[in-house]
């Protein structure tokens, strides 16, 4: 099971560094790698989407904020969110809801409620350690080394080996994700789409729509 220390470990290999017993040894190289840790975790995260830390949940609409134009409803966005994998109007996210809009911590819909999948940081999604694969422990390990190199090692050159070997991490783990999905449908095209009318099945809103919305509070439609 990967754990945060084994991680840290990983990293001082890559710089050559002695390995540590414990994430409280009071060492250096340890409070460099403490000090790039959630940073470079939470970069990492946004990079893929990641079967791991994907979450699902239902979003109802906002009871004190309401859209000033363009949409019918905006929904705050989780706290733990990263990056989006898809919305829907469904629990089952079949059809998935194409037409939102992301703006200033809100989504904005013409529906409700929605159900929105997404890439979690939360400790038991996404930062529950001990569930990453090996192939994203091992692009963080290499992303964190980068990132301490030189406070650690003050060595421009391992700097910049570092970072190729934390681009092929990346590829490889991306890679590896891509072939665990099951197959997927093709994309409509937009004119079968459009010929389907404003509304597909399943309340899948398929029109062009006014995008962006300013949300007010209970006093905004006045």
């Amino acid at each position: 099971m990967t754990t945060q220390l084994f991680i840290y470990n990983e990293a001082l290999g890559h710089l050559g560094e002695r390995q540590l017993a414990s994430l409280s040894e009071p060492r250096e190289p340890r409070r460099v790698l403490d000090s790039y840790w959630s940073d470079v975790a939470g970069f990492c995260l946004a990079q893929g989407l990641w079967k791991f830390a994907r979450r699902t949940v239902q979003i109802d609409n906002s009871s004190t904020l309401t859209p000033q134009f363009g949409f019918n409803y905006c929904f705050s966005i989780p706290i733990d969110w990263v990056r989006t994998i898809q919305v829907s109007t469904s629990p089952n996210m079949d059809p998935p809801l194409l037409q939102y809009s992301d703006e200033a911590g809100l989504w904005y819909a013409n529906l409700t409620p929605i159900y929105v999948s997404y890439v979690s940081n939360d400790p038991l999604y996404g930062m529950n350690i001990g569930n990453w694969p090996e192939h994203f422990a091992d692009y963080v390990s290499l992303r964190l080394a980068r990132q301490a190199c030189l406070r650690i090692t003050n060595d421009k050159e391992l700097k910049a080996a570092l970072l190729r070997e934390e681009d092929r991490a990346r590829r490889v783990a991306k890679a590896e994700e891509a072939m665990d999905e099951p197959p997927g449908l093709p994309p409509v095209p937009f004119w079968a789409r459009a010929r389907r009318g404003a509304f597909g099945p399943g309340g899948l809103w398929l029109g062009g729509g006014a995008g962006g919305s300013i949300a007010t509070g209970p006093q905004g439609n006045d």
